[in-house]
Parts: structure tokens; sequence; C-alpha cells
């Protein structure tokens, strides 16, 4: 440990000059300090009588040496404590700069949280004092805005968030054996389980940046291990939170990529505790220095804009992302010193300026010239034409905000055409109020001086509001919801039995917009799972420890193997915008089979239906394989019923041809028939019999075609019924307060009958 008063625990007293005294070296038993410390005490003698004396263990003979460490532990314990100041103020430079370079941005961000209507806003009454012209002006807002980003992020979250988790796994492998295939399905399955169970944050958390990616069309996540947490985890960052220059293009391309957290102020000690920081001691923390949208945010949630108490503080850190040329870990190029600046990720606490934390942010193995690593993925509604990208609120915020300036004068002019105001004169009697307020069946007093009181009082002129406003109001309003994606679609008007390819065309027409942004979304979130994949690839054993009843016995090897051989998509179809026309791409598949039995198998197109309509175990409706395997299914039996009816009918024709040929036979010998009644039928007779089985041959077959008609009629209008149950049921799922007046229309054993198996043909 360093003496006390001394800054450099290494003292070296070098040659000593005539009046200067000598300097003797004092043995270990008299140096109490050192003899308390466990570190080494390191003296060396000169011939001279100069004396180097080392107290903390460190060389005397050079640099002091470095400690080993990770190829991303961190870094700064090792960097001089002046190059760790210069990187710190540079950086802090440059992102008040890149802060400077969005701030028209931000206020832009701030105006739209207010064109959101969330905020409970009453008319003005103090008139000027609380900015209304006018007392009792109207403040309402018109929900054009809201309604679009709500509707956004209810679609988006049922494609992007299914029930039973967002990843499907497609193997590449296009010679895939059954173990493979069971390995796929149990990564598949116990990813899911991880996203849903084990990080049980990750549905809330997108769910929360979808509402802020429909509003302002730019969302990001942040995939990294939490040393807390153990475990890979996926957060969102809100757009305000990411600190990038303006004039950047897209992450790839921006000089620093700065992510702004708040972090309370134990968070930060167990991060120092753990060695992810550096261990020093912080002040306490400044109040933050809040920009405009994030004091419109507090103010639309109603909290303060800061803390009261000191104490209770979190602490700004900036995370930038960045590229550096530290002294002592320059990059080398064919082994010398390149001076190129590699990427870094270094974090700041900004109340005291300090760096806390170097780490590496590209990998061991990489090439000479080494690239960042992708920690941020950016969800885009619609690209923008800088490095932000356009949302709703660029879509329809000058939209919403006239049919908000309409609203209001339609408002105020009804207040007015109802309560109008009014000039009296002052050549009438002293009036005691300006005032009138007649209750109903009341009168005021009003001094006139005897002129008539129509001559002494005189309304405003005010007019109602008329009716090419409230038209204009109405179309921009429809306007508005046709470009931002939330217009009707009558779709179920018409013909019970219209074409399926029309509904698709039509839903198709209406929903290219929201088409696209789907696609831009399952793109960004494939590469979500890529990341996810790689960080589980250098921490494996994070994804099986917490998972009790694992759908394989994982280990490092097997798990690498199949992560390295299958490949991670979203769930959902991103050409499907909807259920609803998901569901209109079943009923289609469905008539294509109906139309072409033999083209297609049943039994997968029932299945895709099934899974359609939110069955995750379609296998329970269907018949057992045995049955199948004793049975042959109810097209088979017709056809062959058909076969064995054409061979009567052949026979029957066969037999005819032989009788006439018997009859003409006999005419020509002139041969009468003896009047026995032992003897056979007569020619006439046998042709008439032959007839008649004819025509009982024909209406069997009638009979049987009428049969499968009528089976094949019932079978479509329970598949109906069975889809207007399953909508049903989903509707009564969004207003459970209509879920008694649904039971009371519902018959009793409908449901029952609904969910029941089928019979085959058959046996109906």
């Amino acid at each position: 440990m360093p003496l006390p008063g001394l800054v450099n625990p290494n003292i070296r007293l070098p040659g000593l000059e005539t009046r200067m005294p000598d300097v003797a070296a004092a043995e270990d038993d008299q140096l109490p300090e050192a003899a308390e410390s466990d570190e080494p005490v390191l003296r060396i003698e000169y011939p001279d009588g100069s004396v180097e004396i080392s107290i903390d263990g460190k060389s005397l003979l050079g640099e002091p040496s470095r400690r080993p460490t990770g190829w991303f532990e961190n870094l700064v314990e090792d960097i001089d404590q002046g190059a760790l100041g210069q990187i710190a103020d540079d950086l802090l430079r440059g992102i008040s700069d890149d802060l400077e370079s969005r701030k028209e941005w931000i206020e832009g961000r701030a105006t739209g949280i207010k064109l959101l209507g969330l905020k409970l806003e009453i008319p003005g009454l103090g008139g000027s004092a609380d900015g209304a012209p006018v007392e009792g002006m109207s403040r309402v807002r018109h929900p054009l805005l809201l309604e679009a980003v709500l509707r956004f992020q209810a679609n988006a979250r049922s494609e992007l968030l299914p029930t039973d988790g967002p990843v499907k796994i497609r193997d590449d492998n296009n010679n895939s054996n059954l173990q493979e295939d069971r390995l796929a399905d149990a990564l598949e399955l116990d990813l899911n389980h991880y996203l849903t169970t084990t990080a049980a944050e990750y549905y809330p958390d997108t769910d929360r940046m979808l509402l802020m990616l429909g509003f302002g069309g730019t969302s990001f996540k942040k995939v990294y291990f939490c040393p807390l947490r153990g475990r890979p985890v996926s957060e969102s960052v809100d757009a305000d939170d990411l600190i990038v220059n303006n004039a950047a293009t897209d992450l790839k391309n921006a000089k620093r990529i700065t992510h702004r957290s708040m972090m309370r102020s134990s968070t930060v000690r167990r991060l120092q505790i753990l060695g992810v920081y550096r261990d020093i001691d912080l002040p306490m923390a400044k109040e933050q220095d809040l920009d405009s949208a994030q004091r419109e945010e507090r103010s639309v949630q109603g909290i303060a804009a800061g803390s009261f108490r000191p104490e209770d503080r979190d602490r700004e850190i900036y995370e930038c992302y960045c590229e550096l040329d530290i002294p002592g870990f320059e990059h080398k190029y064919k082994g010398k010193v390149s001076g190129l600046e590699v990427p870094y990720r270094v974090t700041i606490d900004l109340s005291s300026r300090e760096i806390l934390s170097i780490v590496r942010n590209y990998d061991e193995d990489t090439d000479d010239l080494p690239e960042a690593r992708t920690n941020f993925v950016k969800y885009t509604f619609v690209p923008g034409l800088g490095f932000y990208d356009i949302g709703l609120l660029h879509i329809l915020g000058n939209t919403t905000n006239a049919i908000t300036a309409a609203w209001r004068e339609m408002l105020d002019a009804g207040m007015y055409a109802n309560f109008p105001g009014f000039l009296y004169s002052d050549a009438g009697g002293r009036q005691n109020t300006n005032i009138f307020r007649v209750p109903p069946g009341g009168g005021a007093l009003v001094k006139t001086g005897g002129a008539p009181l129509r001559d002494a009082i005189m309304p405003l002129p005010y007019k109602e509001p008329g009716q090419s406003l409230m038209n204009l109001v109405s179309n921009m309003a429809e306007t508005g919801m046709r470009v931002g994606g939330t217009s009707e679609m009558q779709v179920g008007e018409g013909r019970a039995d219209a074409p399926v390819g029309t509904t698709l065309a039509m839903i198709d027409q209406a929903t290219k917009v929201l088409n696209a942004v789907h696609k831009r979304m399952h793109s960004a979130q494939a590469e979500e799972f890529r990341l996810l994949v790689q960080c589980f690839r250098e921490h494996p054993e994070s994804f099986w420890q917490r998972n009790r009843q694992p759908a394989y016995q994982w280990d490092e090897q097997t798990f690498l193997a199949a992560i390295n051989n299958c490949e991670l998509t979203p769930q959902a179809d991103p050409n499907t915008a909807s259920q609803a026309q998901r569901m209109m791409k079943i009923m289609g598949l469905k008539q294509l089979q109906q139309g072409n039995p033999s083209l297609y198998d049943p039994i997968a197109i029932d299945t895709a239906a099934l899974q359609a309509m939110g069955w995750s175990n379609p296998q329970q409706f269907m018949v057992p394989p045995s049955a199948l395997s004793s049975k042959p299914p109810p097209e088979v039996e017709y056809a062959k019923a058909m076969v064995g009816i054409k061979k009567q009918e052949a026979d029957a024709k066969t037999e005819m041809v032989k009788v006439k040929a018997a009859e003409a036979m006999a005419k020509a010998q002139g041969d009468k028939p003896q009047a026995d009644p032992n003897a056979p039928p007569s020619i006439e007779d046998q042709i008439k019999m032959a007839e008649l089985k004819l025509k009982e041959q024909e209406l069997q077959e009638k009979q049987q075609d009428s049969l499968m008609d009528a089976m094949n009629r019932k079978r479509d209008r329970e598949s109906r019924e069975r889809l207007a149950a399953v909508r049903l049921a989903e509707d009564m799922a969004k207003n459970p307060q209509g879920l008694p007046i649904m039971q009371s229309l519902i018959e009793p054993g409908m449901i029952q009958r609904l969910e029941s198996n089928e019979q085959p043909l058959t046996e109906q």
C-alpha cells in the first residue's frame, strides 16, 4: 500500500548530491505499515548507494505488468487515467453535438405526444390566464392519430407476439432425417418457452415498443447478455434514448451510437461488485436535464419533472458504441501499429464524467480489419429520408391538427349559438351586473330607463356551424383513416357465397400499406432472433438452465449443432396483414380442395385451417389412425359404388343384347312358345325385366348422388358454424361485457355440438 503523502508508491532516490544526507534503507521489521500488509515489499540497493523501494509489489524495472483479461472484459484498469479523462471529454462533446443535431426532431416528437390527446384538458375557464383566448373555449382533440396508433399496435401484437411463442424454426437441410427434425422441433419449443416464460419481460416490453413504433416510426431492440440476470435479454430502446447524429443514415454507418439509460445507484453498485463497472466512488447524482419530449411524456402521465430527494435520483449512464485508438491497445496490421480506430463500448457516468468500463466491441477471431458487432436492431414503420423513419405522427399529424381545429371551432360556435354574448347600451339605467344567466322558468332584471328592451340589448351575430364545414371535417377524417390504414372494410356485405378471390382482392387492396409495414417488422424480428442466437452461442448454458422440463436433454455440443443447422424466423406470415385475411386464405384453399379432391391432402388442409383458427393441437379433432386404416374415406367408397353401378349397367345391357338376339332368332325360325307354366319367361318379359332393372340402378345412382350432396351441404354448414363460433369467441374475448347477452342467444347444446368430432359421411 502507498505511504501516506506519497502519490507514487515506487520511490526512487537517484544519485545523491554532496549537500544531501545519506539515505539508508530500513529493515523490514522497521516498516510497520508494510509489515501489516499482505503485499510484498521489494527493495533494490544500487552500488552508488541509491535505493528503490516498492511497497505495492509492482515492477521496478520498466512499465507495470498488465493483468490478464478476457476478450470482452473491462479494460479500464489497464488504461492511464489521463487517457481515460481525454476519452471521456471527447465522447461527451460528441454526444452533446449529436443531441443538438436532432433538437428539431425532438420538438416534433413532443408536439406529436400532445396530438395524441392522452392528457385530460378541460375547457378554458380563466380566459387568457390559462391560455384560452376566450373563456370557455374548447380544448378537445380529434382521436384520428390515437386511433391509428392503437389499431396498429393491436394488429402488430397479434402478428409478432403469438400466444405459443414468436419463433419458428426452418431447417435449411433438404436431406434431414428424423433425428434432425426432432431436434429442430425441440429447439423451437424451448426457444418459445424461453421468450414466453424465462424472459417474461419480452412480451410486455415488445408490446410497449409497438405503440411507440406506430407513433414515431422508429424503435430499437438491444440484444445483450445481462450480467445481473445471467442470461441473454432483448429489450426495447426508445428512439429518444438512442442518441445518433442526425446526419447518419443507418446504425452501421453511424460514427457514434449512444444508449442513454437511467440506473438506480444500487444497480450501478451491483455492476461494480460483479466487475462489470470500475469500482470507484461516485458523487451524488445530478438532476436529469430533460428534453422537450421527455417533459411532455411526464406531463401526459402527470409525473413531476424532477425528484424531490437527491438520494432518490437515478444515475444517467451513457453507453457509447464508438471507435477509438487507445494507447496500449493499438491496432496492428502485419505486426506494425496501423493507427486504425477500432470499435469499443465505453460506459460513462454523466454526473461524475467518469468512465466506468471500456470493452472491445468486435470479435476476437475477426479479420485483420475488425468490424463492430451488431448490438441494436432497428424497427421501421415506413423508411424515411434520413436516420429517423416515418410514423403515423408524420402521416396523420397535420390532418389531426386540422380536424382538431375544426372540431374546436364547431364546438365553440355551438356554445355561442346556445349561449350568445351580447352588447348593451349605456343609455339605460345602471346595471348591477353584466352577466345574465336566466334559468329555465326564471328571469333577470335589466334596467333600460324606459326604453324598449330590444333597443337596449343586442346579441352578437354568431352563426351556427355550416353544413359545408361538417362535410369538410368528415372528408378529412375519411382521408386520414384511409392513408393511415384504419378505414373499415365492408367485406361482409353482398352475397354470402361471394368468391373468395374477390374478397381477398378487396382486403389486399385496403391493406397494402399495413402489409409492407408487417414485412419490415418481420425482417427486423428475424434479425433480432439472429442476435439472440449469437448471444446463446457465447453463453449456451443459459438456454436450458432455467427450463425445468426442456423438450430435449441439451448439452453444449448438441445445442450448438442445432442452432448452426437451423434458421430462426418469425412465426407469423409476413404476407398476411391480419387474422381475417388468413382465414380468407384458408377458405379459398378449402374451396380448391372441394373442387379437386384428388389433388390435395384433406388432412393437411384441415390441420392448417385449425391452426389458423388458434387450435394448437389439431390432431385432437381428427379420426384416430386405427379407424382410418380400417375404413376407407367416403370419397373412395363413393368411387367404388359408382364403379359397381356402372358394371351392373353394362351387364344389363349385355343381357338385353342377348335377349334381343334370341328373339330375332326365334322369329326367324318361326318357333312358337309353349304355354307351359314351368317354361322360362318369354323374350318380351326378359326385356321388360332388364329395363326395370336398369331403371332401378339409375334410381340408386341418383339416390347416392343426392345423399353425397346432402352430406357435403351439411359439412359446409357445420364448417361455417364453426368459423362463426370462433369469431364469436374472439369477439367475446375482446368484449367480455357482452358475454351474458351472447349466452342468452346461443343454444345450450350448440357449443358442445360444434366441439364434437365429425363422424364419417357413411355413418351419418
